[in-house]
């Protein structure tokens, strides 16, 4: 008889082999399973990329035989719809499962509970909710996408000690020190997305891609043009990666520049020459784009914290002091009026990264209560 304690570890290392593939299943979520016979692992598996063969069906291929009268644990429920793949809960009748241990159900709510249900009609045991909070917290990202409609948000941002992002000039390379950057070009791995806007793109003239060494996928550049259009010949409109630019207008000589580089240029209503974030967001998860690290600039962050979009923050910190009035901050726009009105954070970390400190933690909007 298996203890508590057994079942945890199984349904760890189910975890475990789901973030194997973090940040390469999008717009699917990370899935891992184990199949358990007799006290030990007989198989296991994890969702590599859409369109491959989902964890549960991994894992008891790597079974065989022995998944007969066997427990499958698996992080998210098993789905009973055809998408790319045949439904997981055929292949885990036809292998003889006896019990099926499920850490969450599908967030979707258009088949929430209908691959518990269908296995449960078969006389197959289904407990649910085994590390429930753990495995909701690898797949934000795919939640937030099915039941809101928008993508998970996470703000980056790198800056001395006194919260400037450039000096009056605009330099700013480097302030944050190399091992900084390494985690950021680690983090644009992880994400669907990369967001900037346009003054940042016009300072910098950023590549927006990452640079870890053997990477497998790049993410999508995403660039919010305000009311100074940007010239085509900039990197960031260079293939690959994939780049769509979000404008409030765009005329016939720029329009056909972009389709010659496969840029695709969306036209979204404005508010005083911005670009609605919100409707770019609703946008991107129209487009299959499930996370998004925005990584400036100031006016950008700014807008998007107004409209409530961001999620997480990942605050690199500088031990420098650059001053000066007109030196760009980490969040322009015109600030608060009251205190009351502050954004907070919950679920705050802080460690060091190279000779630079980065902050995480979770976006609590005033008045909510709550985290987002």
């Amino acid at each position: 008889m298996l203890k508590k304690d057994d079942h945890e570890r199984f349904m760890r290392l189910a975890l475990d082999l789901a973030l194997k593939a973090q940040g390469k299943t999008s717009p699917n979520p990370l899935v891992g399973a184990v199949v358990v016979r007799n006290g030990k692992v007989v198989g296991e598996g994890y969702h590599k990329k859409a369109g491959a063969d989902h964890a549960e069906v991994m894992a008891l291929k790597a079974a065989g035989t022995k998944a007969k009268g066997a427990t499958l644990y698996v992080t998210l429920e098993p789905c009973a719809h055809e998408g790319r793949t045949p439904p997981c809960y055929e292949a885990i009748l036809k292998a003889e499962i006896a019990h099926v241990v499920v850490a969450m159900r599908d967030p979707n709510p258009k088949v929430r509970g209908g691959g518990n249900r269908r296995l449960q009609n078969k006389k197959i045991i289904v407990d649910t909710g085994l590390l429930r909070e753990e495995a909701r917290a690898i797949n934000k990202p795919f939640i937030k996408s099915v039941t809101k409609g928008l993508p998970w948000v996470v703000a980056k941002v790198g800056q001395s000690l006194d919260g400037k992002i450039a000096l009056p000039d605009g330099e700013s390379r480097w302030i944050t020190g190399a091992a900084a950057r390494k985690k950021v070009h680690e983090l644009r791995t992880e994400v669907d997305a990369i967001v900037v806007g346009a003054q940042t793109v016009r300072q910098d003239n950023p590549s927006l891609t990452s640079r870890t060494g053997a990477v497998s996928k790049q993410p999508v550049r995403v660039i919010v043009e305000g009311v100074r259009q940007l010239s085509p010949k900039l990197k960031c409109f260079k293939q690959p990666p994939r780049t769509i630019l979000f404008t409030p207008h765009v005329d016939p000589t720029q329009q056909k520049a972009f389709d010659a580089l496969k840029v695709e240029v969306v036209p979204l209503p404005a508010r005083q020459g911005r670009v609605s974030l919100t409707a770019m967001m609703k946008a991107l998860t129209e487009r299959q784009i499930q996370s998004v690290l925005i990584e400036g600039g100031g006016q950008l962050l700014a807008n998007a914290f107004a409209e409530k979009l961001i999620d997480e923050v990942q605050w690199y910190v500088a031990p420098m002091i650059l001053g000066g009035e007109t030196a760009p901050t980490s969040v322009a726009g015109e600030g608060l009026k009251k205190l009351s009105q502050a954004i907070k954070l919950k679920e705050v970390t802080c460690e060091p990264v190279g000779e630079d400190w980065c902050f995480k933690g979770r976006v609590v909007y005033p008045g909510t209560g709550r985290k987002k």
